[in-house]
């Protein structure tokens, strides 16, 4: 009889830390509004991860029991050598599941070899349905360009294919409905998310343009029937089930309903900091301790397990006030 081996990263709630998110690149062919300013400065080269350091942080967690992997930017595919990291991410042992979070821009020409690499499941942002209104919010992107991403994407046969849809008010909190539809038409799921407040945004008023997932559900509801579901990718999604389709809409509430009491996730940025938890500072620079001490394993796991003693309860988040995170998300990791 085999057991499996107890977990190895416990923060001090006793939340069990077994999915990382990494963000490979700050660096976005998009602009969108609620991500980062229109003119950004991106980091310097030798600030960030090489490819071969964030290969060894996944290889430490994965030895410390992290069974899956996100892989985020930025927009993780406009990294050179993207590719080579997913495919020998894809094969660690002990790596239950490899997933990955795109704007959509990169899928129509790589959609098949990241399947390959051992990509299982994607998630692809997308907030409209409307041309004009989707360059509006991505200030440079090509719609028509996402959309043939995702038919190269559902070509490819990953095992999932999640929409995710950032809606602020009177932006395009009309094209909820639309989205869903097209979702149920191509027998994929969809999130919708709430706006979080992270970086300084010169475009608009997260206040004013808050729209919450229980205005989003109440909106879908007197248009579709929405059955509770079960399902649970590990992620803070509050799922339900489109009556009469395959489709599961989830519902990300960081502000409207708190999801930070069963967090099992940690995130690494492009430059080499473990964040705790998205909305707040508490983080260990892995750069330094990789950089301090080249080939030593040992030292980078015991920088990691020591680092789940800081992880926050919970967020806090305020609309109200300029952000207390500075860091845009794009920064962040998705």
């Amino acid at each position: 009889m085999t057991t499996n081996p107890p977990p190895l990263l416990i923060d001090r709630f006793g939340r069990i830390v077994n999915y990382l998110r990494v963000s490979i690149t700050d660096r976005c062919d998009f602009r969108c509004i609620y991500c980062m300013s229109e003119d950004m400065t991106f980091l310097p080269r030798g600030q960030i991860l090489t490819l071969e350091e964030i290969e060894t942080v996944c290889r430490a967690f994965v030895g410390l029991g992290v069974d899956k992997i996100r892989i985020t930017g930025g927009e993780p595919m406009v990294r050179k050598g993207a590719m080579d990291l997913l495919r020998k991410i894809g094969r660690m042992e002990g790596l239950r599941e490899l997933v990955l979070t795109t704007n959509g821009s990169q899928l129509e020409t790589m959609a098949g070899e990241m399947k390959a690499c051992g990509i299982k499941r994607i998630n692809i942002s997308l907030d409209t349905l409307d041309a004009t209104l989707f360059k509006q919010m991505t200030r440079v992107g090509d719609l028509n360009t996402v959309l043939r991403g995702i038919d190269a994407a559902m070509a490819a046969g990953f095992q999932r294919i999640k929409l995710n849809a950032v809606i602020l008010k009177n932006r395009n909190h009309q094209e909820i409905g639309n989205l869903v539809e097209f979702a149920v038409a191509k027998r994929i799921d969809i999130s919708f998310i709430e706006e979080m407040p992270l970086g300084v945004v010169d475009s608009h008023d997260r206040a004013e343009e808050y729209y919450s997932s229980d205005q989003i559900r109440a909106d879908l509801e007197r248009r579709f029937t929405l059955l509770p579901d079960t399902a649970n990718t590990g992620g803070p999604s509050r799922y339900f089930r489109v009556a009469g389709s395959d489709t599961k809409v989830g519902f990300i509430s960081p502000h409207s309903h708190n999801f930070c009491g069963d967090c099992n996730r940690v995130r690494l940025t492009a430059e080499g900091r473990l964040l705790l938890c998205l909305g707040n500072e508490h983080s260990v620079d892995l750069k330094r301790v990789l950089r301090g001490n080249p080939n030593d394993v040992g030292k980078l796991k015991t920088a990691i397990v020591e680092a789940m003693r800081i992880k926050p309860e919970k967020h806090e988040f305020d609309l109200t006030e300029k952000p207390v995170i500075f860091r845009h998300m794009s920064a962040t990791g998705g």
